[in-house]
C-alpha cells in the first residue's frame, strides 16, 4: 500500500436497510444519517485500515441527492447504485490498483463483482456497530 488515503465505497441502501429502525419512512433523512455517522471514520480510520480515509457513499432512488459533508463524498446513482459502485471500483482499479479499496455491503452479488477488480469488501457493522 502507498501513502495515498485508503478508498471506502459505502453502499448506503444496503447499510440503512441493516437495521429495522424505520428507515423506510423517510430515506433520505435515513442516508443522511449514515453520512453524517461516517464522518468519524473519515478522518479516524476503520479497524485494520487506518485514517485519514477517501469515504464515498453511493445512494439511490428516494436518496439522491443527499448532499456531501466534509469527509464524506456522496454519489446519487442515476440507475441501481450496485452499477455507481462497481463503477467507482473499476475506476480505482484502471487508476491506483495499490491503493486500498473497500467496499462495505452485505450484498454476496455487489461483493462478487466488486472483488473481481480487487476491491476488499465488509458488512455493514464495519460503519454501523449496531447492524
Amino acid at each position: 500500500m502507498t501513502n495515498e488515503r485508503a478508498l471506502v465505497v459505502v453502499d448506503a441502501a444496503n447499510v440503512v436497510g441493516s437495521v429495522p429502525d424505520g428507515w423506510w419512512r423517510d430515506r433520505r433523512g435515513a442516508a443522511e444519517r449514515l453520512r453524517d455517522s461516517l464522518v468519524p471514520y473519515a478522518a479516524a480510520g476503520l479497524p485494520g485500515l487506518p485514517g485519514p480515509l477517501d469515504v464515498v457513499l453511493v445512494v439511490e432512488g428516494a436518496a439522491r441527492g443527499v448532499d456531501c459533508v466534509p469527509g464524506v463524498r456522496v454519489e446519487s446513482a442515476p440507475d441501481e447504485g450496485d452499477d455507481r459502485i462497481v463503477g467507482l471500483v473499476a475506476d480505482w482499479a484502471s487508476g491506483a490498483p495499490d491503493r486500498t479499496c473497500l467496499v462495505v455491503t452485505a450484498d454476496r452479488e455487489l461483493r462478487r463483482r466488486v472483488e473481481a477488480y480487487g476491491a476488499r469488501c465488509a458488512g455493514p457493522r464495519t460503519v454501523r456497530p449496531g447492524a
